[in-house]
């Protein structure tokens, strides 16, 4: 038997002294491949980090104390009780020590009754009988005294209420299982943040009783409304957060108005079936037919999904039309500013969320500018003061409360001194306080995550923020310290709608009748404006031109070439002309799919270029000779049907990714590629006229390599030294007949295509 461990990604519902949520006890040739298999996967569903015993451990590997280790580290214990579960000493021996530890730190014990009779199991009768006669025969003259022990573990687990399977179906146990001990983690991790949600346990516990309870029956609709900057999402997270558990299957999904601008509806759909069905069973092209997938894939599942700041009736049709499709018992849970939306699609309720009160408000502002429950006494009089400026909504009170931590009175009185004298105050002009106070690189770092970045990975756009001059890693911090920011446990970066808002508001009124003339340019009428009229200025320093259901061809790329700051270019689906004299050598970003551009200009020195992604671009070559491209980390150019040959590397040494994607008329690879020693990813799938790859490479870090499709490349490139990163090679459908000796330490599990895996163990 071995530990095998489940990484939760949710592993903030784990306190101090708990490494591990769930330790599964159990008899291996019971029940391994069956319940207790189905068990875990249904924990391992939720995030519920979990160890399980399994017959892998090596042999001469100490059972007894990473079994202890694994007990001890858990909140709850599930001891399966099989008819041969007594026959096991070692399953014993795992109960002695789960009741030891039931007595002393509080673990939870839920036993299960597989298929055996619980007062058999209590009283030890009948097959348990003759496992212990079997035990007490073996350890007459040497362990009585723990066959002892181990008969009053078995009755005092016995003892508790637990699971009889017996006459139930297996997946409802399994169901309730996992939902006791969701809820109960949840409920456990509600205590620990509580100074972080001020207000919102009494708010949770009245949609609980009054709008969600189970005694209401059906499949109910049911939304919460209420202005920007309540905790529409705070609330709606902390009930999906204490009750998921409890359902079938769940989604929340974030951000619903901003992922349909972006993304759009059919991808929104997608994202709400990959959390409920496997990935491999969602095939949706259309809006239509996600509605129909939905419809009838979930109609029989009791759900739980929560659809957050949805501001329009076509997503509740695409995502939540009607109540039939869904099954009994599911609820749905719709956050919106607009009552009447809700009204008119016909939800059964709708909670409106209150300001905080005087008291939670006040206690709320406490912790964020004291870090404790109650104001000193000489600041307890501006504390009211500036609880009363920000109007009872939390996101105020927050980012007020954080500007003004461990600051002087003076500069307390100063900051409310100039909250007065803000003619007809609105919550922006109290959020603007702390943008006021931040650096001008803060100022600036803030004003392009609310135009460009946000909704991003930090991991993702790190090496384009330090090249932007950020030092993310400093100012990112001071961001989310003064909660302008947050960054989730995905990495992904967030800003509360209203701070976004105050960013480009900030940005337009840069100058309000010319967007020419402003730093930044996001707003689909705006760019094109500018695009359309040849108005660009040199104060333009970022672009973002998304597809639109209205395309435009008569467009001036010229004006690209008045924009000298020009740091980041992002242009998607929108036809310009084919030429372009000039591109700011400042830029940091290139993201321009469908580009059609032959080659990039012949001034263009871009030593600051990190991204280049062309998808379906019209490139038939990068650049000629050495270009010195020291940060350029990513090349993408997948799809671009015209481009022949890569150029020269030599003078990007620290690229990491090269992505060439079915890039069909693509016959050369340039020899320079062998010497690129950081690069991690090299993906030429597809490019089925490449016939010349370097003849040696030297690619220590390389992690994914894919050659599939590329059905003209007949030789494998020799090896120089070894690729102990190499995670991935796929060869399959290449013409490749062998495979140099320089391969031979590759393991075969690194060959996706089943024929090179033959050939190469042959």
């Amino acid at each position: 038997m071995a530990l095998i461990p489940y990484s939760s990604s949710s592993s903030s519902t784990r306190g101090r002294g708990s490494k591990h949520d769930v330790f599964i006890s159990f008899r291996g040739e019971d029940t391994r491949k069956k319940f207790t298999d189905h068990l875990y996967a249904g924990l391992e569903q939720k995030r519920i980090s979990t160890f399980r015993d399994d017959e892998k451990l090596e042999r001469g590997t100490p059972i007894g104390p990473g079994l202890f280790k694994a007990i001890e580290e858990s909140r709850f214990a599930v001891v399966i009780l099989s008819s041969d579960y007594a026959s096991s000493r070692w399953c014993l021996i795992e109960l002695a020590k789960i009741v030891d530890c039931m007595k002393k730190t509080g673990l939870v014990v839920l036993p299960v009754f597989h298929y055996v009779d619980p007062s058999d199991v209590r009283n030890q009768g009948e097959i348990y009988a003759e496992a212990f006669k079997k035990h007490e025969e073996r350890f007459k003259d040497s362990n009585e005294e723990d066959v002892l022990m181990w008969k009053a573990a078995l009755t005092e687990v016995a003892n508790l209420s637990g699971w009889d399977l017996r006459d139930r179906h297996e997946s409802k146990v399994i169901q309730e299982i996992v939902g006791t001990i969701s809820s109960e983690l949840n409920r456990r991790f509600s205590k620990t943040i509580s100074k972080d949600l001020v207000g919102i346990d009494s708010r949770v516990e009245e949609m609980l009783d009054s709008y969600l309870c189970e005694g209401l029956g059906g499949v109910r609709f049911v939304g919460i409304c209420g202005m920007a900057g309540m905790g529409k999402t705070t609330l709606a997270q902390e009930i999906y957060r204490r009750i998921s558990g409890n359902f079938e299957a769940s989604s929340f999904i974030a951000n619903v108005r901003e992922e349909t601008r972006n993304q759009g509806l059919v991808s929104v759909q997608k994202q709400l079936l990959s959390k409920i069905l496997m990935p491999s069973e969602i095939r949706i092209s259309n809006l239509r037919e996600g509605i129909n997938v939905i419809g009838n894939r979930l109609r029989d599942k009791r759900v739980l999904i929560v659809l957050d700041d949805v501001d329009g009736g076509e997503q509740l049709e695409a995502l939540a039309g009607k109540h039939d499709w869904f099954g009994l018992g599911s609820r749905i849970i719709i956050t919106s500013r607009d009552s009447h939306l809700l009204r008119r699609h016909g939800v059964d309720d709708i909670y409106v969320i209150k300001v905080l009160s005087d008291y939670e408000a006040l206690l709320l502002f406490s912790w964020r500018a004291f870090n404790k429950s109650y104001p000193t006494e000489d600041y307890l009089k501006l504390s009211k003061d500036f609880v009363n400026y920000s109007g009872g909504l939390p996101l105020a009170i927050t980012v007020v409360g954080a500007l003004l931590f461990a600051k002087g009175i003076d500069e307390w009185k100063k900051a409310l001194s100039k909250l007065k004298e803000t003619s007809g105050l609105k919550i922006l002009d109290v959020l603007k306080m702390s943008y006021d106070e931040l650096m001008d690189v803060q100022q600036e770092l803030f004003l392009d995550i609310a135009c460009f970045f946000k909704g991003e990975n930090i991991n993702c756009i790190r090496d384009i923020l330090k090249t932007f001059g950020y030092y993310p890693d400093y100012n990112i911090g001071v961001l989310m310290e003064k909660s302008l920011i947050t960054i989730d446990a995905w990495g992904t970066l967030w800003m509360h709608d209203l701070l976004q808002e105050l960013g480009t508001e900030i940005v337009c009124h840069e100058c309000p009748e010319d967007p020419g003339r402003r730093s930044r340019l996001w707003i689909y009428e705006d760019v094109l404006n500018v695009l359309k009229n040849n108005t660009g200025t040199e104060l333009i320093e970022g672009i973002v031109l998304k597809e639109h259901v209205h395309k435009t061809k008569q467009l001036n790329v010229e004006s690209l070439s008045k924009m000298k700051k020009l740091r980041m270019l992002k242009i998607h689906g929108v036809l310009l002309p084919n030429h372009l004299n000039y591109l700011s050598n400042e830029i940091c970003i290139i993201e321009w799919h469908g580009c059609p551009l032959n080659s990039m200009p012949t001034n263009f020195q871009p030593n600051k270029l990190v991204e280049l992604k062309m998808h379906c671009s019209a490139i038939i070559q990068l650049w000629k000779g050495i270009v010195i491209l020291d940060k350029l980390k990513l090349i993408d150019l997948s799809d671009s049907q015209k481009l022949i040959e890569t150029p020269d590397f030599s003078g990007a040494p620290n690229l990491k990714h090269l992505i060439l994607r079915r890039c069909t008329r693509l016959y050369k690879i340039d020899a320079s590629i062998g010497n690129l020693r950081w690069l991690i990813q090299l993906d030429l799938n597809g490019c089925k006229c490449l016939e010349i790859l370097p003849s040696k490479i030297s690619l220590e870090s390389l992690e994914v390599f894919d050659l599939s499709g590329c059905s003209r490349l007949k030789k494998f490139p020799e090896i120089v030294g070894k690729m102990l990163c190499l995670s991935k090679l796929d060869l399959d459908k290449t013409a490749i007949k062998e495979l140099p000796v320089s391969v031979q330490n590759f393991q075969p599990h690194f060959f996706e295509s089943k024929r090179l895996q033959e050939s190469f163990k042959s």
